[in-house]
């Protein structure tokens, strides 16, 4: 889908796929953490925001869904402040308004303050983290960016582990006023994390002072990089992915949202229904860096769209399959798959995307694809809560979460396979390392071949293609 993948780095600049990578990889495996595990996390802050502003669930659910809506919907924006300023200023900031939306949050006097505190300012700093660590992750990993990226979406469960008994314990010991003030105090560390982001620098040539002007003179002649790159509607593959993944979001996140209520209705305790979480929150951490290594395997990272498709029918089916549990040990079998099945989306999801549409689109891209997936979030639990109003039975929810789930797995996988059945019309393709080759080289190599190219030094270097669908980049 969309031609070959070219990293559009400096072209002096060659992914490093370790040293300082690792670092990088570090602070994204705790902003991932942070900004998908902190909306759940506040959850158990909610018995006390009720007895406290008098408030009904509902309302107090509205803090989890504004974080989420925050965190997708501003992905533009995101994008546009990444591409003006880099990803380092930018999470440091993000990472000081993160901490001052609970700071502020621990001294609301109404439920409309904690909107506006912890939802709003704290959503907007998660997300100004979030972004910029994964377009660093895509700049510092090249070979083995899959494991990259399965190791980062690992965070969250690992996150969520940790979020959730700690904020039960400060909330215990120090109320929610001063837990929402610990937990700000602890979302510093995004600035850290932030800081970790070093800038990849390309290496220095000596140059005389007639070169050094003509490429002053180029650099001031060269058309100022776009804030926000609305050409990636151009590409099939892009397009695909986007509506594919809109469609997932419909419905992926509603099945651990009503499961422990599911569990709860069945007649199991509190504490046994909430164990159900734990095991899929404990599957979920083993299975995205697993699926991240099989992703990076020479024969499968070509075709890691067919693999995410298959994690996305995985998840969907298990829904499917779990509307018909009638006990606990059945929802328990459930929480193991779709731990597996959810850990393979979240490794994959933003790989494919990476691979979609390369290194320089990809800020403008994952922007774009976050705005369309907040309308899905802010849809999908909300109009499932609403059917089982209706019908007060979970079987219809977990049905309709399962067939949009589904549905999303087919359009990715029909929309690519299409796309790769036709061939790039240019006579030239660009690799991974932007050197050009011919058309016929192309042609004579299966899906994710490899050719030989003849190095100046008279060396021979295996390149590998990637060749998604029929737009060239």
């Amino acid at each position: 889908m969309g031609g070959a993948v070219v990293d559009d780095e400096p072209s002096d600049v060659k992914a490093p796929d370790g040293g300082w990578g690792w670092a990088v990889l570090a602070g994204g495996f705790v902003i991932t953490g942070f900004s998908y595990a902190f909306p759940k996390a506040v959850s158990v802050f909610f018995k006390e925001l009720i007895r406290e502003f008098g408030v009904g669930y509902s309302d107090c659910a509205w803090i989890s869904s504004i974080l989420l809506a925050m965190l997708y919907g501003t992905g533009p924006l995101c994008s546009v402040l990444v591409n003006k300023f880099g990803c380092r200023p930018v999470m440091m900031v993000g990472g000081l308004f993160a901490s001052l939306g609970m700071i502020l949050a621990s001294f609301a006097t109404s439920i409309i303050h904690i909107y506006l505190c912890t939802g709003v300012i704290t959503g907007l700093g998660l997300a100004l983290n979030f972004q910029p660590s994964l377009i660093m992750l895509n700049r510092y990993f090249s070979e083995k960016r899959p494991l990259a990226n399965g190791l980062s979406a690992a965070g969250s469960p690992v996150a969520l582990c940790c979020l959730s008994p700690l904020g039960q314990v400060l909330q215990y010991h120090y109320g929610w006023r001063g837990g929402f003030l610990i937990l700000g105090g602890l979302l510093l560390n995004c600035c850290a994390c932030g800081a970790l982001m070093r800038p990849l620098v390309g290496p220095k040539k000596p140059q005389d002072q007639e070169l050094q002007a003509v490429d002053q003179a180029e650099k001031k002649a060269k058309p100022q990089k776009k804030l926000l790159d609305f050409s990636v509607f151009k590409d099939r593959g892009f397009l695909i992915y986007a509506i594919a993944a809109s469609i997932m979001v419909l419905g992926l996140f509603v099945p651990p949202v009503f499961v422990v209520s599911y569990a709860k209705e069945m007649g199991n305790e509190d504490t046994k229904s909430a164990l159900l979480l734990t095991i899929l929150g404990f599957v979920d951490i083993f299975a995205r860096p697993t699926c991240g290594l099989i992703a990076g395997m020479k024969w499968v990272r070509p075709r890691c769209v067919y693999l995410f498709s298959f994690a996305i029918l995985f998840n969907g089916i298990t829904d499917v399959v779990s509307s018909q549990a009638t006990d606990y040990p059945g929802l328990v079998v459930f929480c193991i798959f779709f731990g597996l099945s959810y850990g393979m989306v979240g490794a994959l999801q933003f790989e494919v995307l990476m691979a979609i549409v390369g290194t320089k689109k990809f800020s403008s891209a994952l922007g774009l694809v976050l705005l369309m997936e907040a309308i899905a979030v802010l849809v999908g639990p909300p109009g499932a809560g609403r059917l089982l109003d209706t019908t007060h039975n979970y079987m219809h929810v977990f049905l309709l979460a399962g067939c949009e789930v589904i549905l999303a797995s087919i359009v990715i996988c029909m929309g690519n396979f299409l796309c790769i059945k036709k061939k790039p019309d240019k006579p030239e393709a660009h690799l991974e390392n932007g050197a050009p080759a011919e058309m016929e080289n192309l042609n004579s190599l299966p899906e994710g071949g490899e050719t030989e190219r003849e190095q100046p030094d008279g060396d021979i270097s295996t390149v590998t293609v990637f060749v998604y669908g029929d737009t060239p980049q």
